[in-house]
């Protein structure tokens, strides 16, 4: 009886391994439920993977800067006189000026509150979505607030008639009063027809370097003068 029970156990043995594991309870769902598991497991060890590989990597390079194998990478220095060349070096320069007019922070950016303050004081003042669509025409670093050189973008946009007649930049630009009449550009009065004029004049830059620094010369001279006359003053009450 105890024999015939063990040959039978035995049997069943060798048949469950022949076939596999018998299923799990709870059937397909528990096997389902466990290959999802499986799954997310996979998916995360591979996410923390990629990203102790990009760890390793960065500093991997910041090691091999210290040791002087690797150079750091350079960030692109913004010329605004290369870059902007159709703006003569007075416009940019009033362009500069204004934009550390309302660059209240003096943090090198117009954010949106302070981009609402410029467009309050132009009499043209904007809806807060009408601010937010300003902002993200020009903002290639969707930083969500304007740099000097996004500033410019305004203007490069609104001379090369890419900007919308009613939007909140072209009313920008048409009212920043950004003055060229001062430039002797062939007698031009605004800004859009200096910006046309000034493309003619392949010179134009050299000469306007060339005059600062005549500017700068005469200012030396008249301080000479005046320094040299309040000595001469000085000197006669001495007496």
């Amino acid at each position: 009886m105890a024999t015939d029970e063990l040959a039978q156990k035995l049997q069943r043995r060798l048949l469950l391994e022949e076939s596999g594991p018998e299923p799990a309870p709870g059937g397909e769902e528990a096997a389902a439920g466990w290959g999802a598991g499986q799954e997310e497991e996979e998916s995360r060890s591979s996410m923390f993977a990629s990203a102790d590989s990009e760890l390793g990597a960065k500093l991997s390079r910041r090691q091999d800067i210290n040791d002087g194998t690797a150079r750091p990478r350079q960030a692109k220095v913004f010329n605004p006189y290369t870059e902007f060349k159709e703006f003569s070096r007075r416009q940019i320069k009033d362009m500069e000026q204004m934009f550390r007019l309302y660059d209240s922070g003096k943090d090198g950016y117009i954010d949106l509150m302070e981009l609402k303050l410029m467009m309050e004081k132009l009499e043209a003042p904007q809806t807060h979505l009408g601010l937010k669509n300003m902002i993200k025409e020009v903002d290639e670093d969707f930083d969500g607030k304007l740099s000097f050189r996004e500033f410019l973008l305004i203007f490069h946009k609104a001379a090369a008639g890419e900007l919308e007649e009613d939007s909140g930049l072209m009313t920008l630009a048409k009212l920043s009063e950004i003055d060229v009449s001062t430039e002797g550009v062939k007698g031009a009065k605004n800004f859009f027809e200096a910006k046309v004029q000034a493309l003619s004049s392949a010179s134009k830059f050299e000469a306007e370097i060339k005059a600062e620094q005549d500017e700068r010369k005469r200012e030396e001279e008249e301080k000479k003068h005046r320094r040299a006359a309040f000595r001469e003053l000085k000197s006669a009450f001495s007496q």
